[in-house]
C-alpha cells in the first residue's frame, strides 16, 4: 500500500525499533565481547577484571577450557533430553558427582532451571511433606523474583512491589544483622532467636509452620553472614517443633565461601538444600537436595519441567565439579578470600565513609555510611562507577544499594586479587574525595 507521496510507508520492523525493556539497566556500561578466566573484554577494546562473575555464576571463570570442551561435545551429541521423558547420561553423571559433595543424608535430587524455581520446589516439598501452610523467612533474605519466591524475599521492596497480592503464609523473623542493629554478633543472635520464639508463639504456631528458609550469607540483603549460634538455634527449633530447615545456597554454594557449602561454616545440616548459580559455570541449572524419605513425600506430578536438567547444562556442571575438585578451588576461595578481605579492611581503615567490611571466602562486601552512620547509597554508586574507570567491575546490594560486593571467580590468583585491590583503592579515593579520613 502506498502513501500519498507514492512511497511505501516504513514499518516499525524495518526501522528496527525493538529494544530491551527500559528497566533492564546494566550495572556497568561494558558491552562484553569475550571472557577469559577472571577477565571480560569489552567492545571498547579494554580488558576488565570481573569481580561480579555473572552474579556469582561463572565459578570456574569465563570459558574454562574444560567446561567449554564438555559443553561443545554434548552439543554435538544430545542437546536436550527431557528428563521426565527419557534419561540421559550427563544427568546420571551429575547425580553421582553431587553425591560426593552433598551433606550426608541428602541423597535425592530434583533439578530446575533457576534459583527461583528451585526455591519454589523447596517450598512446595516442605508444604506437601508437613501438611502445614506457613513458611518462616529471615528479614533481609533474597529467594527470587517469581511470585512465591518474591513473596519470601525481604531484601528490598523492588523485588516484591507492584504485583500484589503476594503468596500468603509467609512470616518474617529477624536475621542476626549485627552491623545494622549496632550490636555485637552475640547480642544480635540472641535477639533474633528470641524474636523467632515470639513469632512462633504469636503469629505462626509450630503446628502451622512447614519450614524456615534462610541464606547462610544474606545475598542481596548485603552479604551478611549468619552466625553459628543462630543456625544451630534454627536447627534445634526445627527438630523440636517438627518443621523443616531449608538452606538457600543459591549464591553461597559450590565453594563460594571457602567451603563447598556455606552452611559448613556453621556446623548444621539442612533438611532441604537449594543450589544454582555456580553449579554449571554459567549454564542455567538449579536444584534441590533432600533425603530420599523426605523427597518421597512430594505429591505425584508436583516435580517436573521442560528444560530442567538440560543435557548441556548437566555436562557443564559435571565439568565444573571436576574442576572445583582438581584445581582445589574451595581451598583457593578461602585463601584468596582472606587476601582480598585484608586489602578491603586496609582501605576501610583509612576511609571514613566505610562502615563495615564483611563476608566469607570470595563473597565479600563493603558498606558505605553517612557521617551519622546511616546508609550511603550515593557514595556506593560513585565508587562502583569509579571502579569501572579503573577496569574493575563490581555490583551493589543492600536494602538501599549502599553495599558494594565482590564475587570474583574461584580461579582468581594473588596477582588478580592485588590488581583488584589497587583498582578498588583508587575507586574509593575517587568516589569519596573530600570526605574526612580516619
Amino acid at each position: 500500500m502506498l502513501d500519498r507521496t507514492g512511497a511505501r510507508p516504513t514499518t516499525r520492523r524495518e526501522t528496527n525499533m525493538t529494544a530491551l525493556s527500559p528497566h533492564l539497566r546494566q550495572a556497568t556500561p561494558v558491552v562484553a565481547v569475550r571472557g577469559e578466566g577472571v577477565h571480560l573484554y569489552g567492545d571498547d577494546g579494554r580488558r576488565y577484571l570481573d569481580f561480579t562473575a555473572g552474579i556469582g555464576v561463572t565459578s570456574t571463570g569465563h570459558c574454562h577450557p574444560e567446561v567449554v570442551a564438555a559443553a561443545r561435545e554434548q552439543v554435538g551429541t544430545l542437546v536436550h533430553g527431557q528428563y521426565t521423558t527419557v534419561m540421559h547420561q550427563p544427568l546420571q553423571r551429575l547425580v553421582g558427582k553431587l553425591g560426593e559433595v552433598l551433606p550426608e543424608g541428602l541423597d535425592s535430587l530434583f533439578f530446575t532451571n533457576s534459583g527461583s524455581e528451585a526455591v519454589e520446589a523447596a517450598l512446595r516439598l516442605a508444604r506437601q511433606a508437613t501438611g502445614r501452610p506457613n513458611i518462616l523467612v529471615c528479614h533481609g533474605g533474597f529467594h527470587g523474583r517469581t511470585v512465591a519466591a518474591a513473596s519470601m524475599t525481604t531484601s528490598g521492596t523492588r523485588f516484591r512491589s507492584g504485583f500484589s497480592p503476594l503468596m500468603s503464609g509467609v512470616v518474617v523473623t529477624p536475621f542476626p544483622s549485627a552491623f545494622r542493629y549496632g550490636w555485637d554478633e552475640e547480642t544480635a543472635t540472641r535477639f533474633a532467636l528470641q524474636e523467632l520464639d515470639y513469632t512462633l508463639q504469636t503469629i505462626s504456631s509450630p503446628a502451622d509452620t512447614a519450614a524456615v528458609i534462610v541464606e547462610p550469607v544474606l545475598g542481596e540483603g548485603g552479604y551478611v553472614p549468619a552466625t553459628r549460634a543462630f543456625l544451630e538455634g534454627l536447627r534445634e527449633r526445627a527438630d523440636r517443633h517438627g518443621f523443616l530447615l531449608v538452606l538457600d545456597e543459591v549464591q553461597t554454594g559450590v565453594g563460594r565461601t571457602g567451603r563447598f557449602w556455606g552452611h559448613e561454616h556453621f556446623g548444621v545440616t539442612p533438611d532441604i538444600l537449594v543450589t544454582a548459580k555456580g553449579l554449571a559455570s554459567g549454564f542455567p541449572l538449579a536444584g534441590i537436595a533432600a533425603s530420599e524419605a523426605l523427597m518421597a513425600k512430594a505429591w505425584p506430578g508436583s516435580q517436573g519441567g521442560t528444560y530442567g536438567a538440560n543435557a548441556v547444562a548437566c555436562a557443564a556442571a559435571c565439568a565444573t565439579l571436576d574442576i572445583v575438585r582438581d584445581e582445589k578451588l574451595v581451598e583457593n576461595a578461602e585463601a584468596m578470600g582472606k587476601r582480598l578481605r585484608q586489602g578491603l579492611e586496609a582501605v576501610a581503615d583509612r576511609t571514613a565513609g566505610i562502615g563495615d567490611v564483611r563476608g566469607l571466602g570470595l563473597m565479600l562486601a563493603t558498606e558505605f555510611v553517612t557521617e551519622d552512620g546511616g546508609p550511603d547509597p550515593e557514595t556506593a554508586a560513585r565508587v562502583q562507577r569509579a571502579a569501572v574507570d579503573q577496569g574493575l567491575l563490581l555490583l551493589l546490594c543492600g536494602a538501599w544499594n549502599q553495599v558494594v560486593r565482590m564475587i570474583p571467580a574461584l580461579v582468581i590468583d594473588e596477582t588478580a586479587v592485588d590488581q583488584g585491590l589497587q583498582a578498588w583503592a583508587a575507586a574509593v579515593e575517587a568516589g569519596t574525595s573530600g570526605a574526612a579520613r580516619r
